[in-house]
């Protein structure tokens, strides 16, 4: 099961209510909320008036920080640092930098869209790396996607700051995707918790030199909006899914992770007035429709 930041969840027999306090309703209600919060995290590419490097670094620092607080708390094993975990840091650094870039660049509603193609590229990285054919439906996902994509684009230039946004947002799928086959195998061996917190870490460490050559210092406004992004978006959300995720089976997890590009929408709407076209609304039902499909034919296999 694919987590927000590309880790994998080992999904086990959910537990008996005598061994485990929350049940199949609350657990449902915080996959929701931490749907709800990933994508309540593009709005914040509008309120914060800064570079999107330093939202990210920003937002890195304080969940790495966050993450390594809560697991203490809860005495999880926060693991050693190994050089996966750097490599893993940089694409999800990049990542996150082309996602508030495509937000930036058009809009909430394009930049989540862009990214929401992220489960064909896993279907094709894995093909690439497995070395397999794809199937027929494979190739079907992908077609949908792109009809999705081409529908969103008023028109095919790169002037356009909505075809501008959207090339951003579907390289923030692309590189979620690599992020996301790449810690398959770490997932294995480490758990997803630290697997997080090292990624933040190293996410900021990358980013860390750029802000002491061009120092870019956030006001008291934007220093909250920070905090509130690393520590709820970020760490809390992530710290949800995962409690969610003991009692909540892989398939339905997929189908409400599948659904942050329309509660983002929705926040879109209320919070910012960004209210999206015909066309928007006619690609987004393709693309969140092929990556519903997509992410349940991963769970099947």
């Amino acid at each position: 099961m694919l987590r927000r930041d590309g880790t994998m969840i080992a999904v086990h027999p959910a537990p008996t209510p005598a061994t485990d306090p929350m049940t199949r309703r609350s657990a449902l209600v915080s996959l929701h909320v931490a749907a709800l919060l990933f994508g309540f995290a593009g709005l914040f590419g509008k309120w914060l008036v800064l570079p999107p490097t330093a939202i990210v670094l920003g937002r890195t620092l304080v969940a790495a920080v966050s993450l390594w607080a809560l697991l203490w708390i809860s005495g999880e094993p926060r693991g050693r640092f190994e050089w996966r975990l750097a490599a893993g840091g940089a694409v999800l650094a990049l990542h996150w930098i082309a996602f508030f870039q495509a937000i930036q660049t058009s809009s909430v509603a394009i930049g989540l869209l862009g990214y929401a193609s992220f489960p064909v590229f896993v279907l094709l990285l894995e093909a690439s790396m497995l070395r397999h054919a794809l199937s027929l439906g494979d190739w079907m996902l992908a077609l949908v996607v792109a009809c999705g994509l081409t529908l969103i684009a008023p028109e095919l230039r790169l002037d356009n700051h909505v075809v501008r946004g959207l090339l951003w947002g579907v390289l923030s799928g692309f590189t979620f995707a690599l992020l996301a086959v790449g810690n398959r195998q770490l997932a294995t061996r480490r758990a997803a918790g630290e697997i997080a917190l090292w990624q933040n870490a190293c996410a900021a460490a990358c980013l860390l030199p750029g802000f002491v050559l061009a120092p870019i210092l956030p006001d008291a406004r934007e220093l909250g909006l920070l905090l509130v992004l690393g520590v709820v978006c970020t760490a809390l959300a992530h710290t949800l899914f995962i409690r969610s995720m003991r009692v909540i089976p892989a398939r339905v997890a997929s189908v409400v992770v599948a659904l942050e590009p329309v509660y983002g929408i929705l926040l879109a709407v209320v919070l910012l007035r960004e209210v999206p076209t015909g066309r928007t609304l006619a690609g987004a039902a393709l693309i969140v429709g092929a990556a519903l499909v997509a992410t349940t034919r991963a769970d099947k296999a």
